[in-house]
């Protein structure tokens, strides 16, 4: 498949998501999510079979909206107008897996950010006792099952994870966290998120058991910030 024999109203969707996805791992260095060239962002093109994801092993501050690889939804990169040798995100198969998986999902992101990744390393769940938490996530943050790297194995671990939890987060065991969104932008504040509420839970547990939230309360919360919060567009 090459891009320029597409139609032209999804060439344009193309080119607009790898302007957004560029600029999004902007925020992956900005909040401290990554270190050197781990991580990735990912977002479906909308109306088509397709998604954009990061180049395999490049630097952040040398990447560009040209520099973004367009895949199917089943992890191959068509010809795009990079070059050959630019291969996508080794989490591609991952990221891949979730879009065919879950219709919903419009955006997928991986970081090691360190409080966040900590907590898969010993394969615990993030408990909800903040308020932050019940707002964003649902309930815990959970963990998913270890799997190696180069296949669809963190997909399904992913998806069969949150299939079961409303969190756009999850932990995967001895790797990191994986977030999904609506889109890119909305996946990518998940994973400030979790990391943001992993590091606050991990600092109340230096000072003792922290005081989790009834699940009574975790839905109040939940409803009203999904729901209520923020500024709703009139009609």
């Amino acid at each position: 498949m090459a891009l320029t024999e597409l139609p032209p109203e999804v060439q344009a969707s193309v080119a607009e998501t790898r302007e957004r996805v560029a600029a999004l791992h902007a925020e992956l260095t900005r909040y401290e999510l990554v270190v050197w060239t781990a991580g990735n962002v990912s977002e479906r093109v909308p109306d088509s079979d397709l998604f954009v994801i990061k180049p395999s092993g490049v630097s952040y501050d040398a990447l560009s909206a040209e520099m973004m690889v367009v895949c199917t939804l089943d992890g191959k990169k068509i010809d795009d107008g990079t070059p050959a040798h630019l291969q996508p995100s080794s989490d591609t198969a991952a990221h891949a897996y979730v879009y065919q998986h879950m219709s919903d999902v419009g955006g997928v992101v991986h970081t090691h950010s360190t409080y966040a990744t900590a907590w898969a390393a010993r394969g615990e769940p993030v408990p909800c006792a903040l308020t932050m938490m019940a707002d964003e996530f649902g309930g815990v943050i959970p963990v998913g099952p270890f799997a190696l790297i180069g296949d669809d194995s963190i997909g399904r671990g992913i998806v069969e994870t949150l299939q079961e939890s409303r969190s756009p987060a999850v932990l995967m065991r001895n790797h990191g966290p994986f977030t999904i969104g609506k889109d890119a932008r909305a996946a990518v504040k998940a994973a400030v998120m979790c990391e943001e509420v992993a590091r606050t839970v991990h600092i109340s547990r230096q000072l003792g058991a922290p005081d989790r939230i009834p699940q009574a309360d975790i839905d109040r919360l939940y409803d009203r910030y999904q729901n209520v919060y923020g500024q709703r567009t009139t009609q």
